[in-house]
C-alpha cells in the first residue's frame, strides 16, 4: 500500500510511477494472448471453434473453450468472462441475444455461415406415412408417444417447442419435450430408425445426420423456426470492446466465413471417424489451404509477423 506521507521526488519515484502507468496496457495485451470461446455442445460449433482455435494457435495465441448453454453463453459474454461465440443461429436465437445486442454488452460482427436450416424433422418412413408438416403431428400422437426430442436444457429450439405446445392450432396438448444432448438425441434417432419406430426431433444442417439418416424436414413451422424449413444464418458474436482491445484477432474473426461442405466434413471426422475436434480441424485446414488463406490477408502473428506463413508452418508439423 502506498504511504500517504509526502516523500521527496526521486528517480525511484519516477520509475515506480512509470511502471504503474504501464500496468493497464500490459494487462490489456495479456488479455488478448488467450482467446476464450464458448461451445454450446453442438458439433457444428465445436467444428468452427476448433478451426478458429487452430488458426489462432498458428498465430501464436493460446485458446480456451468452455462448454456452456446458450443462456449462460450470453451472460458470460456480457460479463466479459469469454470473448467469442461462433454459434449465434438466427432467427431462432433472437430471444437469447437481442437484449445483449441492444444494451451493447455483446456485438454481432458478421454472418459466418449462410444456408443453414433448423427445424423439426422425421425419418423418411414417418414422412411417407403422412407426417409432412407441424400440423400433422397431433394426428399421430400415440405413435410419437406424445414426445418431441430436443437438445440440451436452455436450448433455443427447446424453448420454441415448448411454445408450440400452447398453440391451439397445432393441437399438441399432452405432448412433452424430451431434453437431451446432441449425442443423446442422435442416439435415440439411431435406435428409432433401426427399429422403424416413430420419432420427431430437432434437426439441422450442416450436420452428418443429413447423410447418415434418411430424414425429412417438416413444413408449417415458419412461425416458430422461420421460413424455408427453418432457414438460418449463423453469426459471430464477441464481448463488448473486444474488437478494439484485440484488433488483430478481430481482423481474423471479421474475415472468417464457413461453408456447409466444410462443416459437414469436419463434423463427420469428429462424429464418425472418432477424431478429436482439434485433430479434425487441423487435418481439414492442412488439406484445404485455398479455402482459408484469404482469412489471413491483414492478420499477423501475436508478435507482428505475417500470419499466413506462420499458420502454414504450424499446419505442416
Amino acid at each position: 500500500m502506498l504511504s500517504t506521507k509526502k516523500r521527496p521526488f526521486s528517480m525511484i519515484g519516477l520509475l515506480v510511477s512509470s511502471a504503474l502507468l504501464t500496468v493497464p496496457a500490459m494487462s490489456q495485451a495479456a488479455d488478448c494472448q488467450t482467446v476464450k470461446f464458448s461451445d454450446v455442445g453442438w458439433t457444428d460449433i465445436t467444428a468452427t471453434t476448433a478451426v478458429t482455435s487452430e488458426i489462432l494457435k498458428g498465430l501464436g495465441y493460446q485458446t480456451k473453450t468452455q462448454l456452456l448453454s446458450v443462456p449462460v453463453t450470453y451472460t458470460t459474454l456480457a460479463n466479459k468472462d469469454i470473448d467469442v461465440f461462433l454459434g449465434n443461429w438466427m432467427p431462432t436465437m433472437e430471444g437469447d441475444v437481442r437484449k445483449y445486442i441492444d444494451n451493447g454488452s455483446v456485438d454481432s460482427i458478421k454472418a459466418n455461415l449462410k444456408g443453414a436450416k433448423y427445424t423439426l424433422a422425421v425419418p423418411d418412413y414417418v414422412y411417407d406415412a403422412g407426417v409432412k408438416s407441424f400440423q400433422d403431428l397431433h394426428k399421430f400422437a400415440d405413435k410419437f408417444h406424445k414426445s418431441i426430442y430436443g437438445l440440451e436444457p436452455g436450448n433455443d429450439g427447446n424453448r420454441l417447442i415448448q411454445k408450440m405446445f400452447t398453440d391451439p392450432s397445432l393441437s399438441l396438448k399432452g405432448f412433452k419435450l424430451v431434453e437431451s444432448s446432441e449425442a443423446g438425441m442422435l442416439s435415440q434417432l439411431s435406435r428409432a430408425v433401426r427399429k422403424k419406430q416413430w420419432i420427431v426431433f430437432l434437426g439441422w444442417e450442416p450436420h452428418p445426420m443429413n447423410t447418415n439418416f434418411s430424414i425429412r424436414y417438416l413444413s408449417g413451422g415458419d412461425e416458430y423456426f422461420g421460413p424455408d424449413f427453418g432457414g438460418a444464418t449463423v453469426y459471430t458474436n464477441v464481448r463488448k470492446d473486444y474488437l478494439t482491445e484485440c484488433p488483430n484477432v478481430g481482423h481474423l474473426l471479421k474475415n472468417m466465413t464457413f461453408t456447409l461442405d466444410m462443416e459437414n466434413k469436419i463434423m463427420n471426422s469428429i462424429l464418425n471417424e472418432g477424431k478429436k475436434p482439434a485433430e479434425a480441424a487441423h487435418a481439414w485446414l492442412a488439406a484445404h489451404q485455398s479455402d482459408w488463406s484469404g482469412w489471413l490477408g491483414d492478420v499477423n502473428t501475436i508478435d507482428g509477423k505475417p500470419g499466413l506463413a506462420a499458420v502454414e508452418q504450424y499446419l505442416s508439423k
